[in-house]
């Protein structure tokens, strides 16, 4: 026990021995956002004396349970509410690592996805202990502020001197990736070789994260993984939620303050209508504030904000799939085809049912809201970095379940237990089946993000040739049973969207 006791520089932590490595859970890396720190940004954790037990998870951030349970519900699994604790003391840290020798191993810091609204650090599939164990790595997983306490926007009500942040959540973030580049060696992490990989809503906070001066210097690389720099609110529109909000509590402009004394329950309570009177993400999501955030992610990209990250971003092939069976099943949204693309709409539609072997229009407009949402704001997003010259990969997943007669396909969050090798936690095994072929092609992924992580190529052997993506050849590597290279995949799908951009 005594190899896992470490000196922070707030205080000694001890983990446990987990096998070969030593594991620490729940390391405060901010002071508890209580009271008037609610809604503001993070500040670094108070010094501790005695030696800190770090060998159980923190509570999660606060969230509506039910959103969660709703994903695994809509593919007919046994719903089960998560029994673990939430409160808004909830800025803690996790790192699983070989030893805690200043050996100077790569790192990797993981943020969850959720929508902005749910999940943790904490989530079994999300478990570090392969990436340590195998490929000799230091693995930090982090928790951050979710839904209103962690994205409304209150500046513009509360003005500029108030301290408040529409960011929140980010900034946790950022905190968490501060801790780590004044901690990490201590626990055998190389503060100079940090990668920083999301999915979904991590990968979206990780685009963000990109163009935010605060980031900046914090990571060395950067893996989104179904996520990129997407529609965000301004100011001024977050400012429209930030109002609905006080109006259901009662409250007028004048009364910013008060939400310091709201019980947590209330806030959950209307956290759901917000969403839904706004547009769910869109509602409790990242903010183009001018401060934090000064224009959108892509905007500082142009500009040369991550010029020196190297990025491995991609997505999974059919990512609608997942949200199609939650909201009811798989078929066209006649109003939403028609707000996205006017008098162009039918044509879009038919274009993309004839990309389609199967010619469906229902599985076509999958394919279009995957382009909408996910692949297409990840390829603006490579070409973004490719046009500052940065080393970019692009990948696509294209693996389909066997799970529950086979509806999931290449769904939204399949890939994160391929990548993190915890294929047989429960939730995986719900998402991907328990066939035996799984484990090859999650040692193979595995292996490469490790690569990646290591020294910024995550070309290893058993994989084709993967070259950097550029404008030309676009080569996107395939994950599938037999990985294999494509060149400019639905090319002339991405194409449609070059021109519908044009046409805007």
């Amino acid at each position: 026990m005594s190899q896992c006791i470490v000196e922070t520089r707030y205080g000694r932590v001890q983990g446990y021995q987990q096998g070969e490595i030593c594991v620490w859970k729940g390391i405060p890396f901010a002071r508890p956002p209580l009271g008037a720190r609610r809604f503001r940004p993070p500040e670094p954790p108070q010094p501790w004396a005695d030696v800190r037990p770090t060998t159980s998870f923190s509570p999660m951030a606060p969230q509506v349970a039910e959103m969660g349970a709703s994903m695994v519900g809509a593919i007919g699994a046994e719903r089960v509410v998560d029994p673990r604790p939430i409160s808004e003391d909830c800025l803690y840290l996790n790192i699983w690592s070989p030893a805690a020798d200043q050996g100077k191993r790569p790192v990797m810091v993981y943020i969850h996805g959720g929508a902005f609204t749910v999940g943790s650090a904490s989530d079994p599939w999300y478990d570090g202990a392969s990436f340590a164990t195998r490929h000799n790595m230091v693995v930090v997983s982090l928790n951050y502020r979710l839904g209103i306490l962690g994205f409304v926007y209150l500046k513009e009500l509360a003005g500029a001197a108030s301290g408040y942040s529409g960011n929140c959540g980010l900034l946790d973030q950022i905190a968490g990736l501060r801790w780590v580049r004044e901690n990490i060696e201590a626990f055998g992490g190389d503060p100079e070789n940090v990668t920083v990989m999301g999915e979904s809503a991590g990968a979206m906070s990780i685009a963000a994260l990109l163009g935010m001066p605060a980031a900046r210097g914090l990571f060395k690389r950067a893996i989104l993984q179904s996520g990129a720099a997407g529609d965000l609110p301004t100011g001024t529109e977050a400012t429209r939620v930030a109002q609905a909000l006080l109006t259901r509590l009662g409250l007028d402009p004048s009364q910013v303050e008060a939400l310091a004394e709201v019980p947590l329950e209330t806030l959950l309570k209307v956290q759901p209508e917000l969403g839904q009177e706004f547009g769910g993400v869109r509602a409790f999501s990242p903010v183009i504030d001018g401060e934090t955030l000064p224009q959108h992610p892509l905007a500082m990209l142009a500009q040369g904000s991550a010029k020196d990250v190297a990025v491995l971003l991609g997505t999974n092939r059919d990512e609608w799939r997942l949200f199609a069976l939650m909201s009811g099943g798989v078929q066209v949204n006649e109003a939403l085809l028609k707000r996205l693309f006017g008098d162009s709409a039918q044509r879009v539609l038919a274009l993309y049912t004839a990309a389609r072997e199967d010619h469906s229009p229902e599985f076509a407009w999958i394919d279009l809201m995957s382009d909408l949402v996910f692949r297409i704001p990840a390829i603006r997003l490579a070409e973004a970095q490719v046009q500052q010259g940065a080393p970019v990969w692009m990948y696509r997943f294209d693996w389909k379940s066997p799970a529950f007669g086979g509806v999931l396909g290449a769904a939204h969050a399949m890939d994160i237990p391929f990548v993190f090798n915890t294929l047989d936690v429960g939730l995986s095994r719900i998402f991907t089946g328990t066939a035996p072929s799984r484990q090859a092609l999650a040692d193979l992924m595995h292996a490469s993000w490790a690569a990646f992580m290591r020294d910024g190529n995550p070309s290893i052997p058993g994989l084709p040739e993967w070259p950097r993506y550029d404008l030309e050849r676009r080569a996107t590597l395939i994950w599938d049973e037999t990985p294999s290279l494509a060149e400019d995949p639905q090319g002339e799908l991405r194409a449609l969207w070059e021109e519908i951009r044009q046409v805007s």
